[in-house]
């Protein structure tokens, strides 16, 4: 070989590779949209078949971060899509970091999102005859086709986020350096719904509620009052610490199984203070051994700072 010769074997180039799937409607294109502001290139609706072919062709171009999307318009290649992903997490020697997000919103939500754009859902032709599916029944068959992907991929449910809100949670999620689990420590409120996304869920209504104290009902579980309120009480120490035991305990085996994320959801009645408070304390606990992030549903609406620091008045 001369001195001028390209090896004949070079190293593939690292590469950063976010999958993008999920329900029609749920905000794909909204996130793909995100994931270009953070310099991915980004591609949507990519054959599954072509998939591996076409990080071979990105990583020989030197490409660092691409976003791709894959969802039910390949319907006829879905069921081939989950091997496809286990073999490139299988391929370290290619230095794939691959992340799988998958969009998710309740049934009602989507006829909402596709009355008001009156657009087709891409399951509303039957395959057999040119009847057309109830949009509902298109849903649901969707969910079916979709649901081993929705097992294995990071679930963010947008039911109830605006365009805004969801763009914003896809760079706080995705636009870091990525560690080996993040933590995502959730507070809701039971009367709107359980998340979608979470993976574990605690119900904290039966510790004292601080709505009833006139002094407190219009603060949450991030004002100091809320803080020392809740933290006199022997019932929410006790809870405080059982989740905390629980999540100890488990964490390094989802670890071990290749978790990415684990999305851990506290509910309360309203969402504004037994929930948030626990959030808060839990959220500090474990902020020095993983990476964690906070997110108040019903008082934020999307992710809030990484957790750093217990709440100053919490101990």
């Amino acid at each position: 070989m001369n001195a001028t010769s390209t090896p004949a074997c070079e190293a593939p180039k690292s590469i950063e590779l976010v999958l993008i799937t999920g329900m029609s409607g749920s905000g794909k294109s909204v996130a793909l949209t995100a994931l270009e502001d953070l310099g991915f290139y980004c591609v949507d609706n990519l054959p599954p078949e072509l998939l591996q072919s076409f990080i071979a062709l990105e990583q020989s171009h030197g490409a660092r971060k691409v976003a791709i999307a894959i969802d039910v318009r390949s319907a006829a290649s879905l069921p081939g899509l989950p091997e496809r992903l286990a073999q490139l997490k299988n391929l370290s020697d290619q230095a794939i970091h691959l992340t799988t997000v998958f969009l998710d919103a309740t049934t009602e939500t989507l006829v909402r999102r596709f009355s008001e754009t009156r657009r087709m859902h891409p399951l509303s032709l039957k395959e057999t005859s040119d009847q057309r599916r109830a949009l509902t029944d298109a849903i649901e068959h969707e969910r079916e086709l979709l649901s081993e992907l929705h097992e294995q991929a990071l679930v963010l449910d947008t039911s109830l986020l605006r365009p805004a809100q969801l763009r914003s949670q896809i760079k706080e999620l995705l636009g870091a350096n990525h560690a080996t689990l993040t933590l995502v420590f959730e507070s809701f409120a039971f009367k709107r719904g359980i998340p979608m996304d979470a993976d574990f869920v605690f119900d904290v209504r039966m510790l004292p509620n601080p709505h009833y104290v006139a002094e407190l009902k219009p603060l949450t579980g991030r004002d100091a009052p809320v803080a020392r309120y809740l933290a006199a009480e022997p019932s929410v120490v006790r809870m405080e610490q059982q989740i905390g035991d629980f999540l100890r305990q488990w964490l390094p085996q989802m670890l071990l199984d290749h978790r990415s994320y684990v999305t851990v959801a506290i509910g309360c009645t309203g969402g504004q203070h037994r929930s948030v408070y626990l959030v808060e304390r839990l959220g500090a606990a474990f902020a020095p051994d993983w990476a964690t992030r906070l997110r108040h549903r019903e008082i934020d609406g999307w992710p809030s700072a990484l957790a750093t620091q217990a709440p100053a008045a919490g101990g």
